[in-house]
């Protein structure tokens, strides 16, 4: 059964994938999740309702791999030497153009989440867990070089951290969200947090 749903899935070319992923999340910013439909993205990407659900299931699987897709993926990779140098090459991942586009989606998907469980289950296992691992293993390289002391409290916050800074600055400071605002952010809050310089 599994081989046959393998199969299934396997039909639609990555560049085809891609196309989709980028045709969802144009229609996310015009409408919302609330008001995305899969007929909407049938029409838009010329493809039929059928396929959609054959492919991803539903809506909200759809548009957490859209997001996923979305986002710079493979930081659980980056091995500058220092913790300082992944957070910020991390950072650097995104432009301020993209960071505005994504902050501006992500909040919108925040609100969809708290009313669609089975949104925040797709977020669970698309997104935030993949990125949980993958910044798991950055945090782990800086305590195996022993720039972090495994036993901080704050290594449990690290993300809490990254999200907060990156949401709070359109709410407090009504701006978006820019490489030079985190790369300050990295360095005067989450580092001295771990107990590394940001010299």
């Amino acid at each position: 059964m599994a081989e046959v749903a393998t199969a299934r899935r396997s039909r639609i070319t990555p560049e085809r994938e891609a196309e989709l992923y980028e045709a969802v999340l144009e229609l996310l910013r015009e409408v919302g999740y609330d008001a995305l439909t899969m007929d909407a993205v049938a029409a838009r990407t010329k493809s039929s309702k059928a396929t959609l659900y054959r492919q991803w299931g539903g809506k909200a699987e759809l548009v957490a791999k859209a997001v996923r897709q979305n986002k710079p993926g493979g930081f659980g990779n980056i091995d500058t030497g220092s913790l300082r140098g992944d957070l910020h090459a991390l950072t650097m991942h995104s432009d301020d153009c993209q960071m505005e586009q994504n902050s501006a989606l992500m909040r919108g998907l925040a609100m969809a989440i708290h009313g669609n469980p089975d949104l925040l289950t797709a977020f669970k296992e698309h997104l935030i867990e993949p990125e949980m691992a993958e910044f798991r293993r950055v945090l782990e390289r800086a305590i195996a070089r022993g720039e972090v002391h495994a036993d901080n409290p704050a290594l449990n916050y690290v993300m809490h951290m990254m999200i907060g800074g990156f949401a709070a600055r359109s709410l407090i400071d009504e701006q978006p969200p820019t490489q030079a605002f985190l790369l300050s952010y990295i360095d005067a809050v989450v580092l001295p947090a771990l107990g590394v310089s940001a010299g």
